[in-house]
């Protein structure tokens, strides 16, 4: 099997109208009508009902837990959403539970995956965040979508789970992501040498 991965060269909003278009792309190609997405303010989420209206892709849609950022969701769109059949979804965010649990482990797995992305360490959160609040069943196939910020830029194919049953969950396909991680910034394109000439 082949499929093709979208590397974006920075992180930043300008990623997401391209990485809903590649999520869209490949929910369609593997008969997937449900999307969880990571949207603190609703923008991401305003843009994904847009592009993808008459796709029969039912939104999951995930912000920041009460309280932690001081963001809020827009409340009129909140209500747009649901109505059009969409789902809100608040829970408490697994990788910022040390202090509560009093332990590191919360952190490590976070750090761990900032190895492949920011938006790598959110999808994997919001996804246990929609099965443990009932909305995504434990091994249901769903497309992902996070960021690293604002916007989107990150999207994944996964078998979801929920926080009791963490290491059932597989990222099964990266459709896109960006080249920098959480700590460091891309290093320069590949440089390919041309393939040999026949002679």
């Amino acid at each position: 099997m082949e499929e093709k991965i979208t590397y974006f060269e920075k992180v930043g909003k300008e990623n997401t109208e391209p990485t809903l278009k590649l999520a869209l792309e490949r929910a369609r190609s593997r008969g997937i009508k449900k999307v969880v997405m990571a949207s603190t303010l609703g923008d991401t989420a305003r843009l994904a009902a847009k592009l993808w209206k008459d796709e029969g892709i039912k939104l999951i849609i995930v912000p920041h837990q009460p309280g932690f950022s001081g963001w809020d969701f827009d409340p009129e769109l909140k209500k747009e959403l649901v109505k059009q059949g969409h789902i809100i979804h608040y829970g408490t965010m697994l990788f910022h539970t040390d202090k509560f649990y009093g332990t590191d482990t919360p952190t490590i797995l976070a750090n761990m995956l900032r190895t492949f992305s920011q938006g790598m360490k959110v999808v994997v959160e919001i996804l246990v965040m929609a099965a443990d609040g009932g909305h995504v069943a434990i091994g249901e196939k769903v497309v992902v979508v996070a960021g690293s910020g604002r916007g989107a830029d990150t999207a994944v194919v996964a078998a979801a789970s929920t926080s009791t049953k963490l290491f059932d969950l597989h990222i099964e396909e990266i459709i896109c992501k960006p080249l920098q991680t959480k700590n460091l910034p891309p290093g320069p394109p590949p440089q390919y040498p041309p393939p040999p000439k026949n002679p």
